[in-house]
């Protein structure tokens, strides 16, 4: 009779709302998922197009500040903290701030970023931090629905795993639901800034053609007399005219002998006033990006109150990207801290967005002490006296 009982092995979770790999036709295609393809250069040429897309992704990526860590042992922190801030990322920059910066434009831009962690050759720490091209990943559902693989495309067009995954960062913005791949925070974007550079392009058009002002000469002969020179006297018109509006002959006069007539050509006609179309199409665009008129320089919000709703508005939207951004930072110094010989406990701690935010917690704070002062002192007034 044995006195252990053998433990088994635990099994992989089943998700029953899932399609299992036999029951799906074309697994091993069905299941990568390239990175970059012509959606994601439709952004790419989206945010070169419209400076305001370009300006409110790195406005955010900015505005999402800075972290302090936590660890229990003092050391360990001291030396995690060093590590962070002179950290080596990618070929020119350096601290993790740097690699964050542009994990997060990759992130809001396709809605996908791939980073990873580079160790020394003995494996003795991290050498430095490295954001991935996407054009040269694609993602591969693993054999559960909670797996993603992130493999490496090779010249002959196959797509390879990566040999240690443990060492890749990965995050997707919303994804689909049954999707690994995430959503671009431009989705939706393309066709209305595809109107308002069709609307730029005709303001460019009509002011070439109206603020470069062209003129109309016209001769009309009178009696048979000019009507026998009319056509010599137009060539010495037309010379005489094309003389005076050379550039750079400054002031000059131009005669004529009969009946002309010069008009502007265009003057009657009135451009359209595109104000309003170009302001409802930022419209749009700015609420699909989140960030508050004033800052990308529209004067659209003319009350304090208003400014402060939108300010509050983006506090949100940069927190809810900072829980997206916690994973990323605790794996790389769990990573580090375990590289090293300590324990792996840390804590992120991101500094507060802004000093109002910090002055209105305050405040927050002050009245909740005094209503609960009140309602204190309330409920001891109703209490019988002995």
């Amino acid at each position: 009779m044995g006195w252990f009982k053998t433990k088994r092995p635990a099994a992989d979770p089943v998700v029953q709302t899932a399609l299992r790999p036999e029951q799906q036709v074309g697994w091993e295609l069905e299941r990568r998922v390239p990175l970059v393809g012509n959606e994601q250069r439709l952004y790419t040429a989206l945010r070169e197009a419209v400076p305001m897309v370009a300006a409110a992704l790195e406005k955010t990526t900015r505005l999402i500040g800075s972290f302090q860590v936590a660890c229990p042992n003092v050391l360990a922190q001291k030396e995690l903290e060093s590590f962070l801030r002179y950290v080596q990322v990618n070929a020119a920059q350096t601290g993790i701030q740097s690699f964050l910066n542009t994990y997060l434009d990759q992130l809001l831009m396709y809605g996908t970023a791939v980073g990873e962690m580079v160790p020394l050759s003995d494996g003795t720490s991290i050498a430095g931090l490295y954001n991935a091209n996407l054009e040269d990943l694609e993602l591969r559902q693993g054999d559960t629905p909670f797996d993603v693989q992130v493999c490496l495309r090779t010249g002959a067009g196959e797509a390879e795993s990566v040999r240690y995954p443990d060492l890749i960062l990965f995050t997707a913005l919303n994804p689909e639901p049954g999707q690994v791949k995430g959503v671009s925070l431009l989705r939706g974007l393309p066709f209305l800034g595809n109107v308002l550079l069709k609307i730029y392009h005709v303001i460019g058009v009509n002011w070439d053609r109206v603020g470069n002002t062209r003129f109309a000469v016209t001769y009309k002969p009178n009696g048979e007399g000019d009507r026998a020179w009319a056509g010599e006297r137009a060539r010495q018109i037309a010379e005489q005219w094309s003389r005076a509006m050379q550039p750079g002959t400054g002031v000059s006069d131009f005669v004529a002998v009969g009946d002309v007539r010069i008009q502007v050509i265009g003057a009657d006609n009135q451009i359209l006033d595109s104000e309003i179309p170009v302001r409802q199409l930022l419209e749009q665009i700015v609420a699909k990006l989140g960030i508050p008129p004033f800052l990308l320089g529209l004067s659209w919000s003319s009350t304090e109150r208003m400014s402060s709703q939108q300010s509050d508005l983006l506090t949100s939207e940069l927190e809810s990207y900072r829980r997206l951004l916690d994973p990323v930072i605790q794996k790389i110094c769990r990573m580090w801290l375990c590289m090293n010989g300590y324990p792996e406990k840390v804590e992120i701690l991101w500094d507060d967005i802004s000093l109002q935010d910090m002055v209105i917690l305050a405040e927050a704070r002050l009245k909740n002490a005094q209503a609960e002062k009140m309602e204190w002192e309330i409920q001891k007034e109703k209490e019988p006296r002995a």
